[in-house]
């Protein structure tokens, strides 16, 4: 099979680390723009309480859009053992079952959250004041489910063949429009909350046709595959296997969030609007640290695939060596800058919101150490397909983010709040950093890079 993409099996782990994950750092930098820019305007143009409704969906948007990139992610897992190997067939076969086995899944979430999307608002304790506009807002994210999949499960077997920079091109090109559509439906036509939701699922469908177009287009990955596009119980099973336990694993550690933001919601809107600013803040800093871990997946399953557990070793130092070293430079601009990040998000009139943002973000940078080690382990294990422990590692977070919501409701307060994410990063990092280091030993052992 003709492939131009990186081959990662070969050349210097931190170089091949930082060159494959620099497009997807610039990637989710420009979609978290997207998203900061949503939360801006809402907030300019739309008003605080509209900016807490968004912000109160948070944890549903998490819950669920998670499990779908999760789900995406582990489907194209087995894609990057097929390129490691060098068996065509086998990547045609499994990116075909990949399509139907998410066709089905998608579809049915789409009808079922379109149900339930008021009565977990419910769930959560969503304040009346913004209840309106929070369902509103999610049920729009949520009928744009199949737009999220289609870029997610492209861009991932993208990735899976070594080509990090098409999918980030055009992420860069549906974030542009979201922008201008952000400005169009909400500053022009003056449809609130709807218009940012709207906005968002026109690009995302934007950006998976760009990827589908690539893919079919002008790669020869597929080409001749009409042969494989059958179904195949042995690969649906193990795409199954591999991907619904990692869509488990965010929604898992999702519920932790959902409860997170049961508890944030008793402080009151102002509350909420608060956390909701330092948050999108937060994201901006640490999604780069997701993209290197996403990175991960697609190095260790390609080496994994051609049974280099050496490489995998070295990936791990070198992915550490990365993450720390951006968490310090993160911090130090977080440090200075929380005030001025903060007032763009909310202006200059809400003194008592931004004093909860500042209070966020200040305790939480200081524990991003965290966050970046876990994505290096987690993903690690994810792409030797060990995903089932990825279900463990979740619930780690889920009992991270429960007890600082405990703790925020009975005896901290606020700061109960800031550090429930910590906890559950630091819970989780312990399960899946135990679990890597047990598994590629026993390879070691064994001299085996198969699945237990």
């Amino acid at each position: 099979m003709k492939n131009t993409a990186m081959d990662l099996t070969q050349g210097r782990p931190i170089t091949q680390i930082l060159l494959f994950s620099l497009p997807l750092v610039l990637g989710t930098l420009f979609q978290q723009l997207y998203s900061f820019v949503d939360t801006v305007m809402v907030g300019r143009i739309v008003g605080t309480e509209a900016l807490a409704a968004v912000g109160a969906t948070y944890p549903l948007n998490f819950l669920i859009l998670g499990f779908v990139q999760g789900a995406c992610i582990g489907f194209a897992v087995p894609l990057g053992k097929a390129i490691g190997a060098h068996r065509g067939d086998e990547f045609q076969r499994s990116f075909w079952n990949g399509c139907w086995l998410g066709l089905a899944t998608f579809l049915v979430m789409t009808v079922a959250t379109l149900l339930l999307a008021g009565p977990l608002l419910r769930l959560i304790q969503t304040p009346e004041d913004i209840f309106f506009d929070a369902a509103t807002y999610i049920r729009i994210i949520f009928l744009g489910l199949p737009a999220s999949a289609l870029y997610n499960y492209l861009a991932a077997t993208l990735r899976a063949s070594g080509d990090s920079t098409r999918p980030f091109w055009f992420l860069l090109a549906s974030s542009f429009l979201n922008i201008a559509l952000d400005y169009i439906f909400m500053a022009v036509l003056r449809m609130g909350v709807a218009g940012a939701a709207w906005a968002t699922v026109t690009s995302q469908l934007v950006s998976g046709l760009l990827c589908l177009w690539w893919l079919t287009a002008k790669t020869t990955l597929l080409r001749g595959s009409g042969q494989r596009m059958g179904l195949s119980r042995r690969h649906l099973r193990e795409l199954a296997v591999i991907g619904y336990p990692m869509g488990l694993e965010y929604s898992v550690s999702a519920v932790g969030a959902v409860v997170m933001q049961g508890a944030l919601n008793t402080f009151g809107t102002v509350a909420v609007a608060g956390q909701t600013a330092g948050e999108k803040i937060r994201q901006m800093f640490t999604l780069p640290m997701e993209s290197v871990g996403m990175g991960m997946v697609t190095y260790v399953s390609q080496n994994d695939g051609a049974g280099r557990t050496d490489r995998i070793w070295q990936g791990l130092r070198a992915g550490l060596t990365i993450q720390w070293s951006y968490c310090a430079a993160a911090w130090v601009v977080i440090y200075f800058g929380k005030p001025w990040f903060t007032q763009l998000v909310l202006g200059t009139s809400t003194s008592a919101e931004a004093a909860y943002s500042i209070q966020y973000l200040g305790i939480i940078s200081t524990l991003f150490c965290l966050h970046g080690a876990l994505m290096i382990f987690r993903n690690t294990l994810q792409g030797m397909g060990y995903s089932i422990h990825a279900i463990f590692s979740g619930a780690g977070e889920l009992i991270g983010r429960t007890v600082g919501g405990w703790l925020a409701v009975t005896a901290l307060g606020f700061t109960g709040i800031c550090l429930a994410n910590p906890m559950a990063w630091g819970l989780a990092l312990c399960y899946s950093a135990g679990m890597v280091f047990h598994f590629l030993r026993r390879r070691e052992r064994s001299g085996r890079s198969d699945l237990a």
